[in-house]
C-alpha cells in the first residue's frame, strides 16, 4: 500500500459513533472505576485521546517509535534539551533558528550546557567539533534561513562514533519530503505550527523518537513539565496532516519557479534554494529528500537594511509576518525578525546578511507571486538607495 493511502486509513474511525473525523475530547479529567483503574486516561495533561491519536499519526509519518505533542515548537525543543545535564555539550548548526539560539544561550547555558555552532553542511566540521562532553548534535536541514543542507546519514555516523544523540529539526522539509529517522537520526522535532498544521491557525510542536526507550524519557518531561498540546489544537493538527502531502507538492513546485525567477533578477545577489543545481548541497538534497521545500531565501545586491525593508514592506500578495508553511505566502526579514535575538556578528557569520529575505511560498498561483515580487524588485536600483525608478524586467 502506498504511504499516503496507508496514512489516511490509519486515521481511526470513531468506534462509538462511526465518525470519520477524530473526536475532540475536550475534557480535563476522566472518571475512574477505582483508584488507578481507568480506561487508559485519567488526566489530560498526562494523556488525552485526541492528542494520543495525533502522536501516533506523527510517529507513523516519521517512521519513529514514539510521538509526543507539545504546546509549541520551542516547548518540543525544550523537552529534548532536558535530556542533557550540566557539563554536557551540544554541536548545533551555525545558522540556527533564533528561538532555538535564545533557548540554548539564555536558558540552558546558565545551567552548564554549552553549545558549539558549526557549519553542518560539511560533516567534517561536526566531526572536528566533537569532544568527550558532546551529548547531542542539533541539525536543521534545510536550515533556517539560509537553507543549508546537512547530510543526515553522514552526521548520524559521526554521532555514533561519539555515542551521542542526533536530533534533526525537520520543520522545513516535513515528513512528506524526508524522514530523518530512516537516515539514522535518534530524534526528530517539528514546529508543527508550520507545514504540518498548514493553515496558520495553531501553535504546536512535535517530538518523534527512534526508540521507545528514548520516547518514554521525553514523555516523562512532557508530563512533568506540562507543556502539552490541548485537544482542540491536536484535532486541528490532525486535520492539517491529512492534506500535508498534497500541499507540499504545490509548495515545492511554486518555490522552484520563484527561485528560478529570482536568480536572474538584477536586484538579487544570491538565491538560497536546494532545488537549484547551483546550491552547494543540491546533490545531498536530491539524495535524502523527495522535494526541495517551499522556502526560498535570497540576498540583495544592495546589502542594506533599507533595501530589505523596502522589499518586505512593498509586496502585496507576500504578507510581512513571522512564521511560514501556511497556504498564504509570507515574507520576512530574518535580521530583524526571526533571527533578531542572535548577535549581529554571529548572525552574519552564519550567512544571515542584513539584506537576507525569506519567502514562505504559499498555494497561490506562482505567476501571481512572481509578478508581486517583480513589481517591488524592479524598483530597487542598486545605487544611492534610490527606489524611485523601475527597471521593467518583468
Amino acid at each position: 500500500m502506498q504511504e499516503i493511502t496507508s496514512f489516511i486509513h490509519n486515521i481511526p474511525v470513531d468506534p462509538l459513533t462511526g465518525a470519520v473525523s477524530v473526536p475532540i475530547y475536550q475534557t480535563s479529567t476522566f472518571v475512574q472505576e477505582a483508584p488507578g483503574v481507568n480506561k487508559g486516561y485519567d488526566y489530560s495533561r498526562s494523556n488525552n485521546p485526541t492528542r494520543a491519536t495525533l502522536e501516533n499519526l506523527a510517529a507513523g509519518l516519521e517512521k519513529g517509535a514514539v510521538g509526543l505533542a507539545f504546546a509549541s515548537g520551542l516547548a518540543a525543543i525544550d523537552a529534548v534539551l532536558k535530556l542533557l545535564e550540566s557539563g554536557d555539550e551540544v554541536i548545533a548548526v551555525d545558522d540556527i533558528y533564533g528561538g532555538a539560539f535564545r533557548l540554548f544561550e539564555q536558558v540552558y547555558k546558565k545551567f552548564g550546557v554549552n553549545v558549539n555552532y558549526v557549519d553542518a553542511s560539511d560533516p567534517a566540521n561536526v566531526f572536528q567539533a566533537l569532544s568527550p562532553k558532546t551529548k547531542l548534535i542539533w541539525v536543521e536541514t534545510p536550515s533556517n534561513p539560509t537553507l543549508k543542507i546537512a547530510d543526515i546519514a553522514a552526521i548520524a555516523a559521526v554521532a555514533k562514533t561519539q555515542g551521542c544523540l542526533l536530533c534533526v529539526d525537520n520543520t522545513f522539509a516535513s515528513p512528506a519530503l524526508q524522514q530523518p529517522i530512516l537516515l539514522g537520526a535518534d530524534i526528530v522535532v517539528h514546529s508543527a505550527t508550520k507545514y504540518l498544521g498548514g493553515h496558520s491557525d495553531l501553535i504546536a510542536g512535535l517530538v518523534i523518537t527512534a526508540t521507545a526507550e528514548l520516547g518514554e524519557k521525553i514523555r516523562f518531561y512532557q508530563n512533568a513539565c506540562g507543556a502539552i498540546l490541548g485537544p482542540f489544537d491536536s484535532w486541528l493538527l490532525i486535520r492539517g496532516l491529512e492534506t500535508l502531502h498534497l500541499r507540499m507538492k504545490q509548495h515545492c513546485a511554486s518555490a522552484g519557479q520563484i527561485a528560478e525567477f529570482l536568480k536572474d533578477h538584477p536586484a538579487v545577489d544570491r538565491v538560497f534554494y536546494p532545488g537549484l543545481p547551483t546550491h552547494p548541497q543540491h546533490a545531498i538534497a536530491r539524495k535524502q529528500s523527495r522535494g526541495f521545500g517551499g522556502i526560498v531565501s535570497f540576498t540583495l545586491r544592495e546589502d542594506t537594511l533599507e533595501a530589505a525593508k523596502f522589499l518586505v514592506t512593498g509586496t502585496k500578495l507576500f504578507k510581512l509576518a513571522e512564521s511560514l508553511g501556511g497556504i498564504k505566502s509570507l515574507i520576512s526579514h530574518s535580521a530583524e525578525m526571526t533571527h533578531k535575538s542572535i548577535p549581529a556578528e554571529r548572525r552574519r557569520a552564519g550567512g544571515v546578511n542584513d539584506s537576507l529575505v525569506r519567502l514562505s511560498v504559499g498555494l497561490e498561483e506562482p505567476e501571481d507571486l512572481i509578478a508581486d515580487l517583480c513589481n517591488t524588485l524592479d524598483r530597487i536600483v542598486v545605487k544611492e538607495n534610490d527606489y524611485s525608478q523601475k527597471l521593467e524586467t518583468c
